[in-house]
């Protein structure tokens, strides 16, 4: 006759658990949202955005201070800060109009892929038509054909038209070239809208424009704005492409900045403040709509 016996192991009564050690991550992890990791992304933070906050005290500065010293001085002597640069460049008739340039290149740029990327977006996720998956592989082949495979050829065909060195040529090639990345992202946007909810839409009465406009757009109101955001970003900092097509008369403001530098001694003082309205022009517009950016950014990453 065999007997079996089991050990077990128990806790005494009357004694506290013992907790389980934990592992070298799970304390660093835990001490990762103390006080000290918050002032140490504060100091990146800060060590990021130094060449912002230089360029910003630099536009502030005579030409003078600017050519003896460097921006951190205003710390000790903060009586060279003064608006005159920003005086000086309003009176500039070549970044004047070259700020203006922009504007009519970047909102038309912006408005058209925002427009026809949302109707294409809306065909391509909820509408029947022939060879619709052929046409979608074929926008997002786009995807991957880079800008400058596209120049010279575009170039030849602007001149036989007519348009080459106009803002109308760089809108249409800005256009041309965001269409596809805004068809991807709006029909994968479009595609996860419950379909029973645009059927009820349906057997209500609406039509595909009403559907379109009613029920599509404003629950694809993030994703739309995202889109705009990145295109204004795109078109606003472009040189390349206006370099080639623009107006040379009336060029965009990065190339008004890239030209005025070949003279930087004598004009460092529109330089300096020329660039950071160049660049918080984008940053507040990206700054107005950031809510509906990260809401977009994040759509369909939860179900």
């Amino acid at each position: 006759m065999t007997t079996a016996s089991t050990t077990a192991t128990s806790t005494p009564a009357g004694s506290a658990p013992v907790k389980a050690e934990r592992s070298l991550g799970a304390r660093l992890a835990a001490r990762a949202g103390g006080g000290a990791m918050r002032i140490f992304l504060v100091l990146v933070a800060l060590f990021w955005l130094m060449p912002t906050i230089g360029l910003l005290l630099s536009s502030l500065r005579g030409a003078d201070d600017i050519a003896a010293t460097g921006w951190w001085k205003v710390f000790t002597a903060p009586s060279e800060l003064t608006f005159d640069n920003y005086s000086r460049l309003l009176d500039n008739p070549t970044i004047t109009h070259s700020l203006l340039s922009t504007v009519m290149i970047t909102v038309p740029a912006t408005l058209l892929v925002v427009v026809i990327g949302s109707l294409a977006g809306y065909a391509f996720a909820w509408m029947e038509f022939p060879g619709r998956d052929w046409w979608f592989l074929v926008v997002v082949g786009l995807l991957v054909v880079p800008v400058q495979v596209a120049l010279v050829p575009v170039s030849k065909l602007f001149g036989a038209v007519g348009i080459f060195e106009t803002t109308f040529g760089v809108i249409i090639f800005h256009t041309a070239f965001g269409l596809p990345f805004a068809i991807f992202l709006l029909r994968n946007f479009f595609a996860e809208i419950p379909r029973e909810l645009l059927e009820a839409a349906r057997l209500d009465g609406a039509g595909e424009i009403r559907l379109f406009t009613r029920v599509v757009m404003p629950l694809g109101g993030p994703a739309i704005a995202s889109l705009g955001i990145f295109q204004f970003l795109w078109v606003w900092n472009d040189m390349l492409v206006a370099l080639i097509f623009a107006d040379s008369g009336s060029p965009p403001i990065t190339v008004a900045l890239q030209q005025q530098v070949r003279q930087f001694g004598n004009n460092i003082d529109v330089l300096a403040p020329g660039a950071f309205v160049s660049m918080v022009i984008p940053l507040a517009v990206f700054f107005a709509f950031q809510r509906q950016f990260v809401s977009g950014v994040m759509a369909g990453a939860v179900k």
